[in-house]
């Protein structure tokens, strides 16, 4: 079974999901009387926290092309584990179209992918600024769409949980040291991950038999009427325009449909 390649780029799509969430964040600095003197959008890439942490304090200025602008944001992935409270039967399976072929795909598998977002800042106030603009939306989770099949449709609301806030004054050394404010907030965002996606012709429902009876006793009755419906045509598809064929019969030979043997017995 291992060996047959798939690639749903869920985690991908999870990490990029994730991150979005945090791309439209502004500050501002204003005077006494309420005049803005600056509205700065809060950049945010991926990356760990040490990473940017370095750049601040090699750079004590920042005031070159290449210095970190602060106040900024980072994020990173940190873990990922198997969560055993939503898990399915191991061999169930749903049906999905594609909009032209039925496909068959196993339940998927739920597991927990840890996020680190930090918020790098000279001012405590501009932390303040970005850490009030994000907590809110948290209580204490966030529900985010994601596409996580795309060749099936499957789009599922995924819960982003705030686990954590710490906060981290890095300051050390003379006063030509860089300072740097450090706000980290730790999520888990509860996906889920699909196996292969299989053709499959199983499942289609084309034929509906309903039989009716005169009496109550359902041991002894024997049906006397049947309705049978099909689609017309008989070969459509789940997303094709088609209508139905209904036929009613009478029936006095006091016999039974058997479902296994699938004929009047």
């Amino acid at each position: 079974m291992l060996g047959t390649y798939f690639y749903h780029e869920i985690l991908r799509k999870t990490i990029i999901s994730f991150g979005t969430l945090f791309n439209d964040i502004y500050i501002r600095h204003s005077k006494d009387n309420g005049t803005v003197l600056d509205e700065t959008k809060v950049g945010i890439s991926y990356g760990p926290m040490q990473k940017f942490l370095t750049k601040i304090q090699e750079q004590a200025e920042l005031n070159k092309s290449f210095a970190v602008t602060l106040p900024r944001m980072s994020f990173e992935m940190i873990s990922i584990q198997y969560d055993p409270s939503r898990k399915a039967g191991v061999t169930q399976t749903f049906k999905a179209s594609d909009g032209t072929n039925l496909k068959k795909v196993f339940m998927p598998v739920p597991y927990n992918i840890g996020f680190e977002l930090n918020i790098f800042s000279k001012l405590n106030d501009d932390a303040l600024q970005i850490v009030e603009q994000i907590l809110p939306f948290f209580q204490p989770s966030f529900n985010l769409t994601v596409d996580l099949v795309e060749s099936i449709g499957e789009k599922r609301d995924i819960p982003i949980v705030l686990d954590s806030i710490d906060f981290q004054d890095d300051y050390e050394g003379d006063f030509n040291t860089r300072r740097a404010l450090i706000y980290t907030l730790r999520f888990t965002a509860k996906t889920y991950l699909f196996g292969p996606v299989a053709e499959t012709t199983e499942g289609l429902i084309r034929k509906v038999q309903t039989d009716f009876y005169t009496d109550t006793n359902t041991a002894t009755a024997k049906r006397q009427v049947r309705y049978t419906v099909t689609p017309d045509p008989s070969s459509a598809g789940p997303d094709d325009n088609f209508g139905f064929d209904e036929v009613w019969e009478d029936f006095t030979d006091s016999k039974s449909y058997s479902p296994t043997q699938q004929q009047d017995i």
